[in-house]
């Protein structure tokens, strides 16, 4: 899997951007490819952060899926932004986690991380080395975070063991998604990390890598959640609770519903 460099040009500060489809074949989504698959994609991203890594202090992995999401290529694919300088989100992450390091003496996420296995509310899946939850602070329905249980700053310091962990618990969560209304489910995501570029060298263990999802449909396929009016204006609303959304999506079974019986059976053996 090779990305394809689009353009080095930003609106005020320079930019690169890249595009990497996950599959030769135009119809196969990431919750139908194979752990394998994942697997390459996994390292993909891991080796463009660090290609553009070595000059850019910020590099966006993200992934617009489905035309709800404004996704205009029906092929699938991610994209990657590198920026010389750090984004308005990445700066807040950035000061909430430093400040939290200062004053607690650890990686807010992992001390976060710890809390939820304890509470297990809102789990949705955990392994060996990852577990996905939805944030108490999620506005969106069916809203989550993925978090390695080690302390990982960048995709890049990713053993082999957890690679491949990672290419499973998305397969999982991904097929849980497309199962939860039997649609292909629409959803923008991306990776956070800890900066990178000259200073990649500095000390930036109050970083946790992490990877949101922000899936926007609500009761069905069709029928989707706005952030309108007051949302906009004054402050979101949640249409469901976190602690609600995470045991519906802990309730889907882990075979996608586009399998058919033998399959699922294979599936539920291996």
């Amino acid at each position: 899997m090779t990305p394809s460099t689009l353009c080095v040009l930003g609106p005020s500060e320079p930019t690169e951007s890249k595009v990497m489809c996950f599959h030769p074949w135009s119809d196969v989504t990431l919750p139908l490819m194979s752990v394998p698959e994942i697997r390459a994609v996994v390292d993909a991203w891991a080796s463009v952060t660090e290609e553009l890594g070595a000059q850019y202090p910020w590099v966006q992995i993200f992934e617009n899926k489905g035309a709800m999401m404004g996704c205009s290529n029906p092929h699938p694919h991610c994209q990657v932004w590198a920026s010389s300088f750090l984004p308005d989100i990445a700066q807040r992450e950035e000061r909430s986690q430093q400040a939290y390091k200062s004053q607690h003496g650890e990686p807010l996420l992992m001390e976060y991380s710890r809390q939820e296995l304890l509470r297990k509310e809102r789990l949705v899946l955990t392994s060996e080395h990852w577990l996905v939850l939805v944030p108490f602070w999620a506005t969106w329905p069916y809203q989550t975070l993925l978090l390695p249980r080690r302390h990982v700053r960048r995709l890049p310091e990713l053993t082999p063991a957890e690679r491949d962990d990672l290419a499973s618990i998305m397969k999982k969560l991904l097929t849980k998604y497309d199962n939860l209304f039997e649609t292909s489910f629409p959803y923008s995501m991306g990776w956070h990390g800890a900066p990178t570029g000259s200073e990649a060298g500095a000390n930036w263990d109050h970083w946790q890598l992490h990877a949101h999802y922000y899936p926007p449909l609500l009761r069905s396929a069709t029928v989707r959640k706005f952030m309108v009016g007051y949302e906009m204006l004054a402050q979101a609303q949640r249409d469901l609770t976190p602690e609600q959304a995470a045991e519906r999506l802990r309730a889907l079974p882990e075979v996608h519903y586009r399998l058919g019986q033998k399959d699922r059976e294979t599936a539920t053996i291996a």
